[in-house]
C-alpha cells in the first residue's frame, strides 16, 4: 500500500505566463477525501529550469522516498490530457528555460533512448475519462522540461520500485468568456483538472495496493502446488514400500 505520494508541477515559462499545474499539485496535496486520508501527499512546484529540476528532484525523492510520483506539466497546444508512457533521452536546444539555458541534446550521454514508466496506463486513462475529462495515451513527452523531469524521476525511482506517472494538461479557461474555444468546443477549467487529477491519483493508489495482493496470491498458489506435489510423491513412495 502506498504511503507517500510526491506530486510535482511547474511554474510559468516562456510562452506560458500562467501554468495551471502549480495550483493543481497544491490542491491535490491538500484535498480532503476519506480515500486519501491515509496517504501522505507532498506537493512541489519546480521553476521551469533544468538546473532547478537537477537540484531539487533528487533531494525530494531522497527525503520523502515516495511510493508514487505523480507529475504534471502544461502542453499548450494539446486540448486534452496526455498520459505519458515514457520519457526520451533528448532535449531541444532551441527552447531555453526560464534561466536562459540551452541544454545539450541528450539528457544522459550514452544512456538508453527512452525510459518507460512501470505505472499502469489503462487505469489512469480510464480514471481521467470517467472524471469527464478528455484524455489519451501518449509516448512522446516532448523535448522540454516536462520530458526532462520525467526522465530524471524515472531514473531515480525505477530502481526503488516506485511508480512515476507524468500527465500533460492543456491550457484552461480562466474566465467565463474563454470557456469556448475557436471551434466552439468547451475548454477545461481548473476545477476540471482537479477532478481528473484526483481520479488519476486514486487510480494509481488502488492499482499499487493490488500489486502486493497479486504477489501474495501467486506465492500462495506456488506453495500450494508444491505441497500437493510433495504429498503425491510421498504417496507414491508409500505405495512402493
Amino acid at each position: 500500500m502506498p504511503q507517500t505520494v510526491l506530486i510535482t508541477a511547474f511554474g510559468p515559462f516562456p510562452g506560458a505566463p500562467f501554468n495551471p499545474t502549480a495550483a493543481l499539485a497544491k490542491s491535490l496535496a491538500n484535498r480532503r477525501r476519506p480515500a486519501l486520508g491515509a496517504i501522505r501527499r507532498v506537493a512541489h512546484v519546480f521553476p521551469t529550469s533544468y538546473a532547478a529540476v537537477e537540484r531539487e528532484l533528487p533531494a525530494l525523492i531522497a527525503k520523502h522516498r515516495p511510493d508514487i510520483v505523480l507529475m504534471f506539466g502544461l502542453a499548450t497546444r494539446t486540448p486534452h490530457l496526455r498520459i505519458e508512457a515514457r520519457a526520451r533521452n533528448r532535449r531541444s536546444t532551441l527552447f531555453a528555460d526560464v534561466e536562459g539555458t540551452h541544454p545539450s541534446i541528450a539528457i544522459r550521454a550514452g544512456g538508453p533512448a527512452a525510459l518507460r514508466t512501470r505505472a499502469p496506463q489503462m487505469p489512469v486513462l480510464i480514471a481521467a475519462r470517467a472524471a469527464g475529462v478528455p484524455a489519451v495515451l501518449s509516448v512522446d513527452a516532448g523535448k522540454y522540461l516536462c520530458n526532462f523531469a520525467y526522465w530524471r524521476a524515472l531514473e531515480a525511482s525505477n530502481d526503488r520500485g516506485a511508480w512515476v506517472q507524468f500527465v500533460h494538461v492543456p491550457k484552461i479557461a480562466r474566465t467565463s468568456s474563454a470557456l469556448r474555444g475557436k471551434r466552439g468546443k468547451r475548454r477545461l477549467r481548473q476545477a476540471d483538472l482537479l477532478h481528473a487529477g484526483e481520479a488519476i491519483l486514486r487510480a494509481l493508489i488502488v492499482a499499487a495496493r493490488k500489486i502486493p495482493r497479486e504477489r501474495e496470491r501467486m506465492v500462495t498458489a506456488v506453495r500450494s502446488n508444491s505441497d500437493s506435489a510433495a504429498a503425491r510423491a510421498q504417496r507414491r513412495v508409500a505405495a512402493i514400500g
